[in-house]
């Protein structure tokens, strides 16, 4: 008796909750919400598995690579995958000295130089970075791969797992509390502007690009961020040090047969001239190519891509992403002669 009773109450359970995630995704997807993946650090160490495959480029950088570069158009093209390993709001030097130090790695990096970021010695969020890095060291058992490979495919099929828009934490850090002084938060992001794909490409959705308003509020995060500079432009010795580090993981993989580039990626309005005043090209972007002896691709320096206008002054839409990356692949094969698979099936 008792045995048929708790069958009945587990049933109905079950049933309840059923019925509860069914109708939960039913709602969201009833208000338009799409497929987004867990930006997280399984995501991130499954694509850093990557870098060793001979037809692969690697990305690292923030932000802007990560809207910047479309992954499709990339494939497309040169017939070679892209590895995404930018983070957003993060310094990439940390990422560039623990590729420089793995003897495996001898393949194509390519490096985003936002200026404020690139060069900054803040903690921001590099404790996000150096928790990547953590996980894929220890990222190597089978019950992690098939735990990561279980929760992908769960994901691209069901909208209520986006754990950036719909999980108890993420419900949790909409609500407003007094920031400590002296420690940096994440400013709270409008949900469309930043969807991520099977490939860690962050797209911002037509929602976000027809809506005034959410573009708004991310250029005041930006303005009260100070155009996205944390602390004073790094000169002189401290200056010195950053670049002698970059150069110094930079010659270890071109040591090792690897191909090393830098780009600089769209800005436009407020922001770029804020980052014009406070990192002026020829002490900072110029001087980083010198010193490093690596080749860059400004994006002012080319008519198709001077004069893109970014939707809150910092990223490209899905769109402009296309072309942007179109222009990039041509210029790596035209300029720095880059060889890729398909590329004659392209240009």
């Amino acid at each position: 008796m008792n045995k048929d009773h708790f069958l009945k109450s587990a049933t109905l359970m079950l049933c309840i909750m059923v019925v509860a995630l069914i109708s939960w995704e039913w709602f969201l997807r009833d208000k338009g919400h799409k497929i987004s993946y867990d930006d997280g650090s399984a995501l991130w160490a499954n694509k850093r598995d990557m870098v060793y495959h001979s037809n692969a480029t690697v990305f690292i950088g923030s932000s802007r690579i990560k809207y910047d570069l479309d992954t499709e158009t990339w494939k497309k093209i040169t017939g070679e995958y892209p590895v995404q390993l930018a983070m957003e709001g993060t310094n990439p030097r940390p990422i560039l000295e623990q590729l420089g130090n793995d003897k495996k790695f001898k393949g194509r990096l390519i490096i985003d130089v936002t200026e404020g970021l690139f060069f900054s010695e803040s903690p921001g969020r590099q404790m996000e970075v150096t928790a990547n890095l953590e996980f894929y060291k220890s990222n190597h058992t089978p019950a992690q791969k098939s735990s990561f490979l279980l929760n992908k495919h769960l994901e691209s099929n069901l909208v209520f797992l986006d754990k950036a828009g719909f999980s108890l934490a993420a419900m949790m850090d909409k609500i407003k509390l007094p920031q400590r002084q002296g420690v940096f938060s994440m400013p709270d992001f409008p949900l469309e502007f930043n969807r991520v794909n099977a490939d860690r490409q962050s797209i911002m959705t037509p929602e976000f690009l027809a809506d005034s308003n959410l573009q708004n509020r991310v250029k005041m995060i930006w303005n009260n961020m100070g155009g996205g500079r944390r602390e004073p432009p790094p000169t002189g010795d401290t200056l010195l040090k950053i670049l002698s580090n970059v150069k110094n993981s930079i010659e270890k993989i071109k040591a090792r047969g690897g191909s090393v580039l830098f780009v600089r990626t769209p800005s436009s309005g407020p922001f770029l001239m804020i980052e014009e005043k406070g990192y002026p090209r020829k002490m900072y972007w110029d001087q980083l190519l010198k010193f490093t002896n690596t080749p860059g691709i400004h994006f002012l320096d080319y008519k198709e891509t001077a004069n893109y206008q970014c939707p809150e002054f910092s990223h490209l839409s899905k769109s402009d992403a296309v072309l942007y990356t179109t222009h990039l692949i041509n210029t790596l094969a035209t300029e720095q002669h880059w060889i890729f698979p398909a590329i004659q099936k392209s240009f």
